[in-house]
């Protein structure tokens, strides 16, 4: 015998909104997916078989089972407080969504880029360098050595250009800057 799951008991009205959001085609497929393990996990079908139905990982329908059971408390108390069916589907939407993951932080600045950005609409000429377009390997190695940048790929330098000219349409500022290009 296995370990027990953890219960979950939906209200009809819960229930009514998780499959209504399983019936939407305007739902995410994760709002989708996590709404019918909660809705199957409240018919009592075990974690294993949720994820044979589901196609998933096992893991993702415990992860979410014990995430409804830990806050189903929350749900059940703002039912009876008369929480409208907006703030009910806020708050379920809410423990249903994904968690914030902050990432790793920005190596460079606003300003670090912003200065790329200006040195990249400079003449190669003005630096002393025999060409007349930059290389993203010579915009590194000049950013280095001017000092806007402690060390830097010309991949990422590449990245960082096609940002801005995706933004240029946006900014009148970059969209100057590459026409005298």
């Amino acid at each position: 015998m296995g370990i027990r799951s953890r219960p979950v008991v939906l209200s009809s009205r819960v229930r009514a909104l998780l499959e209504r959001w399983i019936r939407a085609s305007s739902s995410s497929q994760q709002l989708a997916e996590r709404s019918r393990i909660i809705v199957m996990s409240a018919d009592d079908v075990a974690n294993l078989e949720q994820a044979d139905r589901l196609g998933v990982d096992p893991q993702r329908v415990r992860r979410w089972r014990n995430r409804w059971a830990s806050r189903a408390e929350e749900v059940a108390d703002a039912e009876a407080a008369g929480a409208s069916d907006k703030e009910l589907a806020g708050l379920v939407g809410d423990i249903l969504s994904d968690n914030y993951r902050c990432g790793a932080p920005p190596k460079f600045s606003a300003e670090q880029l912003a200065q790329l950005v200006a040195l990249a609409c400079e003449s190669p000429e003005e630096s002393g360098l025999p060409v007349s377009h930059w290389t993203p390997a010579d915009l590194a190695r000049e950013a280095i050595r001017r000092g806007i940048v402690e060390e830097i790929s010309p991949r990422h330098v590449d990245r960082v250009l096609k940002r801005s000219r995706a933004a240029s349409a946006q900014d009148p500022l970059l969209a100057q800057c590459q026409d005298l290009r």
